[in-house]
């Protein structure tokens, strides 16, 4: 089977302004990153500066929106659909993100059932799993990230155009990163768990990429990581670090 392609994202929340988004499009567009055969990169702005952002954004680099609605739109003040999204040919959606299960009590039938949706329309998801520091603590992290990919499995049967995203909720904007030793570890736990549930096909091919304080200093051992496909990047994705971090997709073409 072929290697699995390098995948960062980056995650602007809700962060910027119509002038930082030319900042940091401009950035990007100058920057010298491997090709496209060894690493996809795809970000993803507010959704007032979506189209800003892909109207200027080299060609080689996809947008991603961070959230859509569970189902067909309607009557649903504040949500856009997976069909506007389609219509305005944004490929890529962010789902389940730790923010959105702790602040907005999204449960995992819920994500599953919004990652379910928004592939059936066509979209890509990049669907997001992770622990919280207590129940890291507990040791039950495996437990809890095995249960949110368990909804989603139970949804969906083609893993195609989907990147599972692990991002311990206690790594995200804290500073604290996973050792990479953690990292691995559930990175492995998580394919050794689509393996015997899903299948080894899905367990192989699917790309699972870290997510929690990743930057330029931590990217490239952490890349190293055998089962760690790549990154989901929140606050060094607004500033030029971001680069140096889809740069680390080399990290394992040089490996392979």
């Amino acid at each position: 089977m072929a290697p699995r392609k390098f995948f960062v994202g980056g995650n602007w929340k809700c962060n910027g302004t119509s002038d930082d988004v030319k900042k940091i499009v401009t950035v990007l567009n100058e920057a010298e990153v491997p090709s496209e055969d060894a690493v996809e990169v795809v970000v993803s702005p507010p959704f007032v500066f979506l189209q800003q952002a892909k109207a200027l954004l080299r060609p080689d680099f996809a947008v991603a929106a961070q959230n859509c609605w569970v189902r067909k739109g309607g009557a649903f003040t504040g949500e856009i659909s997976a069909e506007m999204l389609v219509n305005l040919q944004v490929p890529w959606v962010i789902l389940g993100h730790s923010e959105r299960r702790a602040l907005l009590s999204e449960s995992n039938d819920f994500v599953a059932d919004k990652v379910a949706y928004a592939l059936a329309q066509g979209l890509k998801v990049i669907a997001c799993i992770g622990e919280t520091l207590e129940q890291r603590e507990a040791g039950t992290t495996m437990e809890v990230v095995a249960a949110q990919t368990k909804a989603i499995a139970e949804k969906i049967s083609d893993w195609t155009n989907v990147v599972l995203a692990y991002e311990p909720v206690w790594a995200i904007g804290t500073g604290k990163v996973a050792s990479r030793a953690q990292a691995q570890e559930v990175h492995d736990g998580l394919r050794k768990w689509l393996h015997a549930n899903v299948g080894p096909a899905v367990a192989e091919s699917t790309r699972i990429i870290y997510g929690g304080s990743v930057n330029g200093a931590n990217c490239k051992e952490l890349a190293a990581q055998p089962d760690l496909d790549g990154f989901l990047v929140g606050g060094a994705s607004l500033k030029p670090e971001f680069v140096d971090i889809i740069k680390s997709a080399t990290v394992k073409s040089s490996s392979a």
